[in-house]
């Protein structure tokens, strides 16, 4: 099993979009909805952390500042280079709690070894893989026993929805009908379904908590800036994606789930 790795034949211009994604209402509300599914299940003392694909490092700079400790694992190195750059902007402590590692996350226990993490965070991944089992069973192995496990899919039931509330008719029909966004702005991508996820964890031995849906009523706003009110869209968003049948029309579907104390 391996990445599409395709995108990283232009790598420069990949780092650009995303920094502009993620400055716009739909990153922003992409991590902080992460963030706060994050504090309300992590244990409160600093944690050993690892970010799988976590590119140029916004969720681990964030938890880093929260005092946990960050392996941030990335197959790219220009994204491990916007991460460091990020991270030259922080203060010392924050710096001393990010570790960067080049690497895909299937070889993920031989670059930084198993059962070494409270929390495994794997945010936006699976869509580039063929199919997501074998990555998330090497992130279960990666969770001490106990561990949290922290996954963001797109989600395979609403993928029809941001061409449709665009106005693509014929895109959000191939969407509907094959589970693939084509056309738009976007590289074709896979998604997947949450109870499938789930069951995959719980097989390799981390059974969902449970999950949320994440903007279920943003996606067709692009990479616009937030407006005055992005406070009462977080809200609205963390709300209505915590409780069907709201969080099934999310664009993405967050998983959390905790590794067995025995194995």
């Amino acid at each position: 099993m391996t990445y599409d790795n395709s995108w990283m034949s232009n790598s420069a211009a990949l780092v650009e979009a995303y920094a502009q994604h993620n400055d716009g209402v739909l990153g922003m509300l992409r991590q902080r909805l992460l963030a706060r599914a994050l504090e309300a299940h992590m244990a409160p003392w600093p944690q050993r952390v690892i970010d799988v694909g976590g590119g140029a490092g916004y969720q681990a700079i964030e938890l880093a500042r929260a005092g946990h400790d960050v392996v941030l694992l990335d197959p790219d190195p220009a994204m491990l280079r916007a991460a460091e750059e990020r991270l030259a902007a922080e203060d010392a402590g924050v710096r001393g709690r990010v570790r960067t590692v080049l690497g895909y996350g299937e070889d993920a226990p031989s670059l930084v070894g198993e059962g070494g993490f409270d929390v495994v965070c794997c945010h936006g991944i699976l869509m580039y893989l063929p199919e997501p089992a074998g990555l998330l069973r090497v992130l279960t192995r990666l969770a001490a026993p106990g561990g949290l496990l922290s996954v963001l899919a797109i989600n395979r039931e609403a993928i029809a929805m941001r061409p449709a509330m665009r106005g693509r008719w014929a895109d959000a029909l191939a969407g509907l009908e094959s589970g693939v966004e084509e056309g738009g702005h976007n590289l074709a991508h896979r998604a997947d379904l949450v109870e499938e996820v789930s069951g995959i964890l719980a097989d390799a031995g981390a059974p969902a908590i449970t999950w949320y849906g994440l903007r279920l009523f943003s996606d067709h706003l692009g990479d616009v800036p937030p407006g005055p009110d992005f406070d009462d869209l977080c809200e609205l968003e963390w709300r209505a994606g915590a409780r069907d049948p709201y969080r099934r029309l999310g664009r993405l579907f967050h998983v959390l789930a905790r590794r067995s104390r025995t194995m």
